[in-house]
Parts: structure tokens; C-alpha cells; sequence
């Protein structure tokens, strides 16, 4: 059992971590999903194996005990979004990783349009901006139940629930960049007003030609030694 003040591991890892197939496959996933790290894809890697897990036992019991749990188990499934409501126990063998990742809360929000990119949705659910049914839901990994879907919306006690706040987006809405360039010039553009020309009567004229222009006399300054020589 272990030491219960001590964590354990909830997930299992895979038998073979070094596949370069299996390495892209998982990078790819946990860009697609906004994944924070690996340990997130293992849990639901591993909440997938336990599924087609109970699904084979259903398919080795005897009718008896089939007929029992069967009926039960897919309205769980059906419950959950990743089966539709016809679909037999074969049909849980066929699901895969995605299936579950499509019903995670960060994903449902982004596909709703509350979220501008994956990476955002995940930052409005860790800040609580994001409610289920008026109930704020921290949890990124959440998985979302069918009937739950339609009661995702932001939080009324969040600030962007505000429809003017400038994180939020219309669905499908893209966000423009200002350019501001000089425009060019138009046919229609005003342009300013030319001060007409100033008219200077003729006898103004005459009087500025026949006056000589201001000169200045400079006064010679006489040395102490003409000035002795001068004096009688």
C-alpha cells in the first residue's frame, strides 16, 4: 500500500519511451492540446487503458453478466461525449487518446471561441475565468460531460466576463494589427487656403526707392601720443 503521506504515481508510462515514432506523436499532442507536460498525456493514456480494459472483461463474461453491465457501462460512455448513444462495446475498442484529450475543459473552451489559442484557454481555466453551470472549474484536464457543454461560459464574477475586456474575442474573430501609413494624396483632399498677395500702394513705393540707405560713421579714436602733439 505505501507510505499514505506520500504521493504515487496515478499514471502508467509506456514500454518502449524511446520509439522516435511514438516521441514525435507525443510532441505533436501536447502542442495540439496545450499540454503543460508529458505526465498529463500518460494520465490520459492511462484512464484510456483502464476503459478498453473494462471493455474486453465485457467482452469475455458470459451473457448473464454482460447483459448487466453492458447497458450500464455505455450510458457511462455516452455520459462522457466519447460514445454516442447506439454505439456497442466494440465500439470503446475503437477510441483513442484524442477522444478523451477533445473532452478536456481547456480543450471545450477553445473550441467554443472563448479563447483566442489553446495556450490561453488554459490560462483562463487555471485563473478561474472559467465556469461550468455557474460553478468556477480550476482544473485544465477536466473532462467535460455531454450535458455539461452548453454550461461553459466565463465566470460572472471574472473581469472578462465583461464583453469589453480586451482578452476577449468574437468566435471566429481575428485580431487586426494598426498600421498607421501616411496616405497619398487625392483629388479630394482640402488643401489650405494661399494668403492672396499683399497689395503696397505706389507712393510707399517711391518714397522707399529715393531714401538712402543708413550708414554708419565710425569715429577715429586718437592716441594719447598725437593728442600731446597737438597742444600748443
Amino acid at each position: 500500500m505505501g507510505d499514505p503521506r506520500k504521493a504515487r504515481r496515478t499514471y502508467q508510462t509506456p514500454r518502449h519511451p524511446w520509439r522516435k515514432e511514438q516521441l514525435e506523436e507525443e510532441l505533436r499532442l501536447l502542442g495540439e492540446y496545450g499540454l503543460r507536460n508529458k505526465r498529463e498525456l500518460r494520465h490520459h493514456e492511462t484512464q484510456l487503458s483502464e476503459i478498453r480494459g473494462i471493455a474486453r472483461t465485457l467482452l469475455g463474461a458470459t451473457e448473464e453478466q454482460r447483459g448487466q453491465l453492458e447497458g450500464q457501462y455505455l450510458k457511462r460512455m455516452s455520459r462522457m461525449g466519447v460514445l454516442p448513444e447506439s454505439a456497442n462495446v466494440d465500439n470503446i475498442l475503437d477510441l483513442n487518446v484524442k477522444d478523451l484529450m477533445e473532452r478536456r475543459l481547456q480543450t471545450m473552451v477553445y473550441r467554443a471561441g472563448l479563447a483566442r489559442t489553446i495556450h490561453q484557454a488554459r490560462q483562463f481555466v487555471n485563473h478561474g475565468h472559467i465556469g461550468i453551470g455557474g460553478d468556477i472549474v480550476t482544473v485544465p484536464g477536466y473532462i467535460v460531460k455531454k450535458d455539461e457543454e452548453s454550461r461553459i461560459a466565463f465566470h460572472p464574477t471574472s473581469s472578462i466576463s465583461n464583453s469589453q475586456h480586451p482578452a476577449r474575442v468574437a468566435p471566429g474573430a481575428r485580431k487586426l494589427t494598426r498600421v498607421v501609413e501616411a496616405a497619398p494624396p487625392t483629388a479630394t483632399t482640402t488643401a489650405l487656403p494661399v494668403p492672396a498677395e499683399i497689395k503696397i500702394p505706389t507712393e510707399i513705393k517711391e518714397i522707399a526707392e529715393t531714401e538712402q540707405p543708413l550708414g554708419i560713421v565710425e569715429t577715429e579714436e586718437e592716441l594719447p601720443g598725437e593728442a600731446e602733439e597737438k597742444t600748443p
